[in-house]
């Protein structure tokens, strides 16, 4: 399992990335289990009220979180690809510049159940 983690404006979006034969996730909506890697990550966005108060880059703003959405990718490469775009994406859908996310990927065990 990699942990992909993207840091700006002073916070941290991490989502996880399932690999070939670690357990895929299995909470309704999750891709089919044949996928060989599963990226799950959370979707934010600024709302005007409601949603969750933070400090975004000096900002002092209202999120509101969306299901995540997993997405099953065939290759390795694609779907760490696919993960950094989400990561970056999440950041500029609230005023950061995408090019200044720092991304690190970490692997760690897959948890057993």
């Amino acid at each position: 399992m990699l942990l992909i983690r993207g840091s700006a404006g002073g916070t941290d979006l991490t989502g996880t990335l399932y690999e070939r034969g670690e357990p895929s996730p299995s909470f309704k909506g999750a891709p089919d289990e044949d996928a060989p890697y599963i990226w799950v990550c959370d979707s934010f966005y600024e709302v005007e009220s409601g949603g969750q108060e933070t400090t975004i880059d000096g900002r002092e703003l209202n999120v509101a979180f969306e299901t995540p959405m997993p997405h099953g990718f065939e290759t390795r490469e694609r779907a760490i690809e696919a993960a950094k775009e989400h990561v970056r994406t999440q950041f500029a859908r609230v005023g950061v510049d995408a090019d200044a996310v720092e991304i690190e990927v970490t692997k760690t065990e897959a948890e057993t159940h």
